[in-house]
């Protein structure tokens, strides 16, 4: 079901002409959607990292980025729509958080070649 979605979703996505190709349009969208990239703190990916580490009362703390390339679309869209600490808010449109979706997807099916 997930490769019928994957691939499904660059037609709905660019159904109009476009001079860049859809994977291009989303990893530009990943690593530069508002000024500050998702790439910095999710990774390359989308499968987390450790952004910095700092201390706080005298106790050793990190701040860590999540993965989200293993999340469903849902919990995704949900996660960019649910302002968190330390996460910037975006306002993506629903085309974006579809295309950024779409990235993620393809770089896991890279990922498992």
């Amino acid at each position: 079901m997930r490769s019928v979605v994957v691939l499904f979703l660059p037609f709905v996505l660019f159904a109009k002409s476009s001079f860049i190709t859809p994977l291009e349009y989303s990893s530009s969208l990943y690593k530069n959607p508002r000024g500050i990239g998702c790439y910095h703190c999710h990774g390359e990916k989308g499968e987390g990292k450790l952004v910095a580490k700092y201390m706080h009362k005298k106790e050793k703390k990190s701040f860590i980025g999540p993965a989200i390339n293993s999340l469903s679309y849902d919990k995704f869209k949900k996660a960019l729509n649910t302002p968190k600490q330390g996460m910037p808010r975006y306002y993506l449109t629903k085309d974006e958080i579809k295309a950024l979706y779409f990235y993620l997807q393809q770089m896991k099916i890279d990922d498992e070649k």
